[in-house]
């Protein structure tokens, strides 16, 4: 999961900045798990006054370093090294699912290595064609 700042809706309301997690394989975007409570908070706040957009930082105050240490990568980073990043972690997990002789693990694994190599062929395929 990549730590970032996203908009997300919440009915007719758009809330800007908020902290979340995104999966570049299966595109699984979360509510970082540290301001859950603040986002549902506000989010019904703002949809019952009747807002269209609302920016999170404007209104819950939150350690900024803590939401992005759990996280393996975050979006300044160069997307080739995230992927690579993520490669080499399913490798090591893959390895792991190998020793207990977990099937399930196994194929989830390598499903999710082939999405990653997709998308490192893309991403290797725009730099080339820049």
């Amino acid at each position: 999961m990549i730590g970032t700042k996203g908009t997300l809706k919440h009915f007719r309301t758009h809330i800007h900045n908020v902290p979340i997690l995104f999966c570049p394989v299966c595109q699984r975007v979360d509510i970082h798990y540290l301001v859950e409570n603040e986002y549902e908070i506000l989010a019904e706040f703002a949809h019952g006054d009747g807002a269209s957009e609302v920016d999170f930082q404007e209104y819950v105050e939150h350690d900024e370093s803590s939401l992005l240490e759990n996280c393996v990568n975050h979006e300044s980073e160069d997307p080739m090294d995230v992927v690579h990043n993520q490669i080499d972690m399913a490798l090591d997990l893959l390895s792991f699912a190998k020793q207990i002789e977990d099937t399930e693990w196994q194929f989830v694994l390598k499903k999710r290595l082939g999405m990653l190599n997709s998308r490192r062929n893309k991403l290797r395929q725009r730099r080339t064609s820049v």
